[in-house]
């Protein structure tokens, strides 16, 4: 029995942090750093983890005379959002690879 899926395709559609390829991009000098910032030690490496939360600190609750507002998560619209994201992820690497530490409380 052959089952036929049907993919629905947004040509418009880019997530908030898409950049068309060959597009002039002004941040590329800043991402490139922050992309090639070597994580060579521990301390750095703790440094990261700490100061780079694991999930977005904004989103929440707020409670206004009886009533709950939401604020949502507004991580994705920082530009350099993945970039610091990945920074994040090789001082864990760092930390659990070169260290051999654990690193379950940095993990939300």
């Amino acid at each position: 029995m052959s089952t036929t899926h049907t993919h629905h395709h947004h040509p418009n559609f880019h997530p908030p942090n898409y950049k068309q390829p060959g597009a002039f991009d002004v941040l590329h000098p800043l991402r490139r750093w922050v992309n090639h910032i070597p994580v060579k030690n521990a301390r750095f490496a703790h440094l990261i983890c700490q100061v780079i939360p694991c999930c977005c600190p904004f989103e929440r609750n707020i409670n206004l005379f009886g009533r709950t507002f939401h604020i949502p998560a507004l991580c994705k619209l920082n530009p350099l959002y993945d970039d610091f994201v990945g920074l994040r992820f090789r001082a864990l690497s760092y930390l659990t690879d070169e260290c051999g530490e654990d690193v379950t409380k940095y993990i939300c």
